[in-house]
């Protein structure tokens, strides 16, 4: 599951105040606007356009984490989307979106995929979710939980092996990720972390093979 740890740089500071300034000042200046452009979401009043309850993957359900378990953005424009994160639970369905909605977990996914093939999103993709334990991953990539248990192999069915590799191919389709193990990577290949998901019972064949096949279907 989720790294239970947050991005630390979440509030504006004197190096913000201070950019804001040099901006101000140079005008067009491209190390201001660039790093600016990360900092829209500190801005008091500043907010991006959003639907209530939309979703990014067709047919998922919304369930929305704590607004503490993510950060706003606006990916790709600020931080360009080029990884997936399989992430395995370590519990049921049920717990993990308690856990997501939890402000002290300090944690979640974009998406849970449960094992009868149901798609949970708590997090839009435009938005950073805390969910790797690395500040540039978590910038840089969606993560999807998956219900089960990684010494479980019975928990990683046929289903949930489907519905997970049309979502991974929706997103590999959207930000023109190749579909291949240097992009769709496990949590435990993400460095600093200390998980093991999704674990030796994750079929990566099967699953790339899965998601290569659902790429070339129609959208």
């Amino acid at each position: 599951m989720g790294e239970a740890k947050s991005d630390t740089d979440r509030r504006i500071g004197r190096r913000a105040l201070l950019l804001g300034g040099a901006a101000a000042a140079v005008g067009t200046g491209l190390l201001a606007r660039d790093e600016l452009a990360h900092l829209w979401w500190r801005l008091p009043g500043v907010e991006k356009p959003r639907v209530a309850g939309a979703v990014d993957f067709r047919g998922a359900l919304w369930v929305a984490a704590s607004t503490a378990n993510y950060r706003r953005a606006d990916r790709p424009d600020d931080y360009p989307i080029d990884r997936v994160v399989v992430h395995v639970t370590q519990g049921g369905y049920g717990s993990a979106v308690k856990v997501f909605q939890d402000p002290g977990h300090k944690a979640a996914a974009h998406y849970i995929v449960r094992k009868d093939g149901r798609v949970t999103q708590m997090i839009r993709e435009l938005d950073v979710a805390f969910h790797a334990g690395n500040r540039e991953y978590n910038e840089r990539s969606v993560g999807i939980e998956h219900e089960g248990f990684v010494d479980r192999p019975q928990d990683f069915t046929d289903a949930m092996y489907a519905a997970s590799a049309r979502l991974t191919a929706g997103i590999c389709r959207r930000y023109r990720i190749p579909v291949d193990r240097e992009h769709i990577i496990g949590h435990v290949e993400v460095p600093g972390t200390d998980h093991t998901d999704p674990g030796p019972h994750w079929d990566w064949e099967r699953y790339l093979g899965l998601v290569r096949r659902a790429s070339t279907a129609p959208a």
